[in-house]
């Protein structure tokens, strides 16, 4: 992922309001940010922790998305939708997203299952146990992080292309 600024990312949501996006609290290492290690960027708000952020490149252009966790809990252990590893060290929660538009308007929203802290990238990019002679770790892992941001950008055009 292409480092991205502050400016860009607020500019980058498509189911916020502008009113929304001034108020969203930015990640407090985004100066710090190993970004060719992200296959997007996902953080929780930490003055409102029901609420996360993910911003992706579609395109060579960043979009982003706000997510609301929700307050129950899940009853057996869930596996992330975007990174889909099944050795999860973290918690995977549901999140909702408003749909970008007049959708998002009317009051539609779509959902997903995500790790809890977006911890994704780091996930998939985990080299992967041996599953058989001759396995090859190294493409294995590849095809997930390649898989990890098709998930992610097919969710954000989800919300995005709300209408």
């Amino acid at each position: 992922m292409n480092p991205l600024s502050e400016t860009l990312i607020r500019g980058a949501f498509v189911n916020a309001s502008v009113r929304e996006r001034k108020a969203i609290s930015m990640p407090t290492d985004l100066d710090e940010l190993s970004w060719d290690r992200l296959s997007y960027l996902g953080w929780r708000d930490a003055k409102s922790p029901q609420f996360g952020y993910a911003v992706v490149e579609i395109d060579e252009e960043p979009f982003g998305v706000i997510l609301r966790a929700t307050d129950a809990k899940l009853r057996a252990r869930a596996q992330c939708s975007w990174c889909e590893d099944v050795t999860l060290p973290n918690d995977v929660v549901f999140y909702s997203a408003k749909r970008g538009g007049a959708a998002g308007r009317r009051g539609d929203t779509v959902g997903t299952l995500a790790c809890a802290n977006f911890e994704c990238s780091a996930n998939a990019r985990k080299l992967p146990p041996m599953a058989y002679l001759g396995f090859d770790a190294e493409a294995a892992r590849d095809r997930r992080i390649e898989a990890l941001g098709e998930h992610v950008r097919a969710f954000v055009r989800l919300v995005r292309d709300g209408d």
